[in-house]
Formats: C-alpha cells, sequence, structure tokens
C-alpha cells in the first residue's frame, strides 16, 4: 500500500468515526488538512484574513454536511473543492473593489521569502522582488488556470486529483498546465534576459510553477 492509499484509508476511517458522532474524529480530520486547506485558500485569494475565514468557514461547511457525504470521492478533494470555490469568490471580490493582491506585506510573498532566504537580508530583498513578479504573472491567469496550476505544482495534486476538485477531465487539466507554463514563461523571462540574468528559474517558487509537473511547451 502506498502512502497515498494509506492516508485516504485513515482519514475514510476518520470519516466514519465523525460520521457516527466521535468529535475527536473530525478534530482529527481538520488536524490533518487545516494546513493544506488554509495553503490553497491563501495561494488563490491572497489575503490571510480571507484564507482564515475560508478555512473556519470550510471545515464548518464540512461538519454539517457529513451526513451527505457519500465518499464517492475522498474527503480531501471534497473539501479541496469547497475551498476552491470560497476562495474564487474572495478573489473575485477583491478585484471588485479594485485591490491589488501583490503588495509589500501580501503573506504569500512574505512566506515565500522567509522560507527560501535563509536569514540573510540582501537574499530576502532579491527574493522579494523576484516573487512578487511571480506571483503578479500567476495572479493574472485565469483563474480556473490559476487554480489548476496551485493544485498541481504548489499543492502537489495529480493531475486526475486535480481533475476531482475542479470537476474536469484530467485532459483539461494537462492542457490548462501546458497553457500555463506558456504564459508564466512569457511574463517572466524577458524581465530576466533585459536584466541580463541567465534564463534558467532562480527561484524555488519559480522553479515549482515552471517546472514541477507541468509538461514542455511545444
Amino acid at each position: 500500500m502506498t502512502n497515498a492509499q494509506r492516508e485516504a484509508a485513515a482519514a475514510t476511517l476518520l470519516v466514519e468515526g465523525a460520521k457516527k458522532g466521535d468529535p475527536r474524529a473530525f478534530d482529527a480530520l481538520v488536524r490533518r488538512y487545516r494546513g493544506r486547506i488554509f495553503a490553497l485558500a491563501l495561494h488563490l485569494s491572497g489575503g490571510e484574513g480571507d484564507a482564515d475565514d475560508i478555512t473556519q468557514d470550510v471545515f464548518l461547511r464540512a461538519f454539517h454536511s457529513l451526513a451527505d457525504f457519500e465518499g464517492r470521492s475522498e474527503f480531501f478533494t471534497w473539501v479541496y473543492r469547497m475551498t476552491v470555490n470560497r476562495a474564487l469568490d474572495a478573489r473575485r471580490a477583491r478585484a471588485r473593489r479594485s485591490e491589488s493582491s501583490i503588495e509589500q506585506d501580501d503573506p504569500r510573498l512574505e512566506r515565500a521569502v522567509q522560507a527560501d532566504s535563509g536569514g540573510d537580508p540582501r537574499r530576502a530583498a532579491e527574493l522579494r522582488q523576484t516573487y512578487a513578479r511571480v506571483l503578479q504573472a500567476l495572479d493574472a491567469l485565469p483563474p480556473e488556470m490559476c487554480t489548476t496550476v496551485v493544485l498541481v505544482a504548489l499543492q502537489g495534486l495529480s493531475n486526475g486529483e486535480a481533475a476531482v476538485v475542479q470537476k474536469c477531465s484530467p485532459g483539461t487539466i494537462a492542457w490548462r498546465l501546458h497553457e500555463a507554463r506558456k504564459r508564466l514563461h512569457a511574463a517572466l523571462l524577458p524581465r530576466r534576459v533585459i536584466a541580463n540574468k541567465p534564463r534558467e528559474t532562480s527561484s524555488h517558487l519559480e522553479r515549482l510553477l515552471l517546472g514541477a509537473g507541468f509538461p514542455v511547451p511545444e
């Protein structure tokens, strides 16, 4: 049995326990998936406050709807789908308010810089500029395409799992990834060429978005 299969089996047992009224079982589900749900909400909504609210709301909805969960998909894809829907609503609301999602204190930016700078202030300053550009390019993608990139490249879902979350075919997921990589390359590479930087990806976030799980554009 693979790690993914063991995780799915453990989650199924917890769901069964929660359905029978064991509060510890649902608490265990929250602990198991909360970090990933928050990260997904943060990447898609762009706001830490929104991500907190979305995470709480998703688990509250899951708790109240647990009796209706029939197990045709895995628990995590069920809550992922709820998270995507809520996060895209928050993103649209932010756009209507004409709020830029990339600010100097953008929590996605600060978390990525903190993780990758190693405490080096000069490196942090360089990464802050690079990551702001990367996130701006990511946010410029159409919402469904951006969601696919986040699910596969940043959350590590397979094309099949992302297809279940987004209610589309794996072929659609593959096409979105293919098109997203071309668009991200087009948005990011000219600036590095102008700055006489190498064409290879220069940051962890860029490597994830332009490399992991992406087919090479023709």
